[in-house]
């Protein structure tokens, strides 16, 4: 049966607000809750960047059934590997079969040059983003690590570890990169709203080593009372993030974001969120894009109104989707991935 999280968007909402919209999700009836990890937003009408590591520790703290996710980058920049690896470990160790899988990318620009270092193409930032993952990997497996590659590791050894792993699942919005990632990754994350495009994705993960791995999707919605309102909210608060690639790995700053999303329009918004009043439809595709076989649907609301979000959907829709028939899940939360050595 396909899970539903609801999406902790750090760079719209402070963190002591999302802290009681996890606890409301929990109420609601979500599975879980997925959590982007940001320096920045993506423009500043969204106007927050809460860090989003701490406030893990302190949601899991404040829930008592949901699982969490979130998608960070390993390849050297804002976060080492171990560190990274430490983290999960931590989160892990604290909040048993809590912290089940994690995506890993390979960047932005507007999160990682913060520190300064030089920013690469992305061919660099895909191999920074493999290597990176094996270091998580083998630490989390009990490895002592070390390393003399693009990011050096020495005697690395994580002294706390959870009982139960935690999957390194690689995101993908192409064909290509999802094929990529079917060698090597524990699962899929992908972004989209259309079956018909998510579909070539997915087998392309599959086809190439992933077939027995789990698939996830995140879903950018926008729901309001009005049509008129669930677009005018979308454009307002989630046009900066259309910009696709390879613009949005590069863009530095939130003013940019701004300037390279000016001539996007209210109804080019259709293409990548899914913009409706009307809870039936917007049911109907979170279950056609589940029967592609999504082990877990992340449910991102872009605009406002959050609360009247999870109520909404607590009540009027995720009892139906669990109640329709999908194909069975490659994900058990409580499963161990497959491990392998970083060395």
């Amino acid at each position: 049966m396909t899970l539903y999280s609801y999406h902790v968007s750090h760079e719209q909402i402070p963190p002591r607000d999302l802290l009681d919209l996890v606890r409301r999700a929990e109420e609601a009836g979500f599975d879980g809750a997925f959590s982007s990890d940001h320096f920045q937003p993506w423009a500043g009408v969204q106007g927050q960047s809460g860090f989003a590591w701490s406030w893990l520790g302190a949601a899991m703290q404040a829930t008592q059934r949901l699982t969490f996710g979130i998608i960070s980058v390993p390849g050297g920049w804002r976060y080492h590997p171990a560190v990274l690896a430490q983290a999960v470990a931590t989160l892990g160790q604290m909040f048993p079969g809590r912290i089940p899988w994690i995506a890993l990318g390979s960047g932005q620009a507007m999160n990682e040059h913060v520190v300064g270092a030089p920013w690469p193409g992305k061919a660099e930032r895909n191999a920074r983003l493999r290597e990176g993952a094996e270091i998580m990997r083998a630490l989390l497996a009990g490895e002592t690590v070390t390393r003399h590659g693009r990011i050096p590791v020495s005697e690395a050894r994580l002294w706390t570890r959870p009982e139960t792993p935690t999957r390194l699942v690689g995101a993908a919005t192409t064909p290509e990169t999802a094929a990529w990632l079917g060698t090597w990754a524990d699962g899929l994350l992908t972004v989209g709203t259309r079956p018909d495009a998510l579909a070539p994705v997915v087998d392309a993960f599959r086809e190439s080593g992933g077939a027995d791995k789990p698939v996830f999707l995140k879903m950018d919605v926008s729901w309001a009372a009005s049509a008129a309102e669930a677009l005018h909210q979308a454009h307002a608060q989630w046009r900066f993030n259309q910009l696709g690639s390879p613009v949005s790995w590069e863009l530095r700053s939130p003013a940019e974001f701004e300037a390279a999303s000016r001539f996007v329009r209210p109804e080019d918004m259709h293409e990548a969120v899914l913009v409706s009043h009307d809870l039936t439809a917007m049911a109907d595709r979170i279950a056609a894009c589940a029967a592609l076989g999504f082990d877990s649907i992340d449910l991102h609301q872009v605009g406002g109104h959050q609360a009247a979000f999870i109520d909404a959907l607590g009540e009027r829709v995720l009892p139906g989707l669990r109640r329709r028939k999908a194909p069975a899940a490659n994900f058990d939360p409580f499963a161990a991935p497959v491990t392998g050595s970083g060395r």
